[in-house]
């Protein structure tokens, strides 16, 4: 009787953790140590038949690319808090009654 042989768990390629790039079986494989990774180094890649699917990267970058800008409620408050509010511009309007026309 044999006595069956242990399997090595794979090893992570060292251009997988320098890279920030995965093979989607690796990334599925390895999940926690992709989070590590995106955690310690930024943005891991997952790729899936050679071509980039996916972006792991921590939630504090998320939350900054995700946040909206101080925006104002409406365009009349937008102009309102214009930097230019106070320029003293003339936005007065004459009136345009159009072109006289012979018929």
């Amino acid at each position: 009787m044999t006595i069956p042989k242990k399997k090595k768990p794979k090893r992570i390629k060292a251009r997988e953790r320098e890279t920030g790039s995965w093979q989607l079986q690796t990334a599925k494989a390895r999940f926690s140590e992709v989070i590590r990774c995106a955690r310690a180094n930024g943005p891991q890649v997952v790729t899936k038949q050679g071509k980039e699917e996916v972006v792991i990267l921590p939630i504090e970058q998320y939350r900054k690319l995700t946040e909206r800008s101080k925006q104002p409620k409406s365009l009349v408050q937008f102009f309102a808090e214009s930097p230019l509010a106070e320029a003293g511009l003339d936005l007065e309007r004459v009136p345009d009654y159009g072109r006289a026309v012979d018929l």
